[in-house]
């Protein structure tokens, strides 16, 4: 008995045309390699350093203090309603200070869209004593928004229940984070010289 012929499989490996080939478009064909020019040692070296805000100075914001702007996040209402928590008390509570609970457009827009179910939350944030900040920027997304407003202006606090923000924020220095554990408001990294309660 003879060796079985195995009938070869049809486009098995797809033969593919090399990019150098002569039968490319001129424009599409890959380029050689690149000679690159030696650097000078002697030639002055510039870097891009980005500059820290003056109000960092020692690690510690000087631009915080009382009152203090307090940026709210949508899930930080709703899980402030679920607790059954005064936004403005337990600001006050937790900081022994007069807070200023400030609302962004983005974040206006976000507990408007979410409909009827929300509009415990949304009626507290049209309470009076919240700050409205206007938004510049394109588009609605409010984690984006806060992250961008607390890189340029140091002096907020940004409360907020969602993990993923509060993992953006820690990475920026000088940025308190208010949370809510055991029903009650809590402060993660704030100076202890402004009187934060520590649990």
């Amino acid at each position: 008995q003879g060796k079985q012929k195995k009938a070869r499989k049809y486009a098995v490996m797809k033969r593919m045309i090399s990019l150098r080939d002569e039968r490319i478009n001129a424009k599409d064909r890959a380029k050689g390699p690149v000679k690159r020019k030696k650097e000078d040692p002697s030639a002055i070296k510039e870097r891009e350093v980005p500059q820290h805000p003056s109000c960092l100075f020692f690690q510690y914001n000087t631009q915080l203090g009382p009152p203090y702007h307090i940026l709210v996040d949508t899930n930080f209402i709703n899980f402030s309603i679920k607790a059954k928590l005064d936004l403005v008390q337990s600001m006050m509570d937790c900081l022994y200070a007069k807070c200023i609970p400030c609302i962004t457009d983005c974040v206006m827009a976000e507990i408007e869209k979410l409909g009827q179910k929300y509009r415990v939350a949304l009626r507290i944030a049209k309470d009076p004593r919240f700050e409205r900040l206007p938004c510049m920027h394109k588009g609605t997304y409010a984690d984006d928004c806060l992250v961008q407003r607390v890189t340029q202006h140091k002096c907020y606090i940004v409360a907020t229940v969602d993990k993923e923000l509060k993992r953006r924020i820690r990475k920026i220095p000088g940025v308190p984070i208010m949370y809510i554990s055991r029903h009650r408001y809590n402060i993660e990294r704030m100076p202890d010289d402004y009187g934060a309660p520590r649990f």
